[in-house]
């Protein structure tokens, strides 16, 4: 797409969440994690590519002592819709025994983020948590009541970026919660 088609997608986008709101809600999330996690010794997995904004933005308000490294699982590539699990990246951290917190953008059907728990649990994590930005609001789950440990958002069932998530592989690096037009 064209600079112009994406600065077009934004003009016409449905602004669902302010920046204001999303860091009032990173605010929270983070005040809860620190009350769960501040006496473990977590590893912090940042799912790449959608996790980098949130992660950004929530790493720095926890006050605690934590180690962060990164994966890279994706069912969509530069598509819009998801196909099967791609590991691009596999964790490379000895998890045995260690809590485990997975930051990513979005909890959509919550296929790569149930996978990425088990690839954890499988690893001899004693606990996994999960944060997301983002919880669409929507009966397609993964499994019947799948929900994340730490959630910013819940948002209708619309075709989302921002704050991690994209549109075409593009406006990832805006805090606001968006949703195209149409979709």
């Amino acid at each position: 797409m064209s600079r112009e088609e994406m600065l077009n997608v934004m003009a016409e986008a449905d602004c669902l969440h302010s920046d204001a709101e999303v860091r009032s809600a990173i605010d929270r999330m983070a005040a809860d994690i620190t009350e769960v996690l501040r006496h473990e010794n977590p590893l912090c997995y940042v799912v790449l590519n959608g996790g980098v904004i949130m992660a950004g933005q929530l790493l720095p308000l926890l006050r605690f002592p934590l180690e962060v490294s990164y994966l890279h699982a994706t069912r969509y590539g530069d598509k819009t819709q998801g196909g099967r699990l791609n590991w691009k990246v596999k964790p490379t951290e000895d998890m045995h025994g260690r809590t485990v917190l997975i930051i990513d953008d979005i909890l959509d059907e919550g296929n790569t983020l149930s996978a990425v728990q088990q690839y954890c649990r499988d690893q001899g994590a004693s606990k996994v948590y999960t944060a997301v930005a983002i919880n669409k609001l929507h009966d397609r789950k993964a499994t019947p009541g799948l929900r994340a440990d730490f959630v910013g958002l819940d948002v209708v069932d619309r075709f989302l970026f921002g704050c991690g998530m994209d549109y075409k592989g593009y406006w990832r690096n805006t805090l606001g919660i968006y949703a195209v037009k149409g979709l």
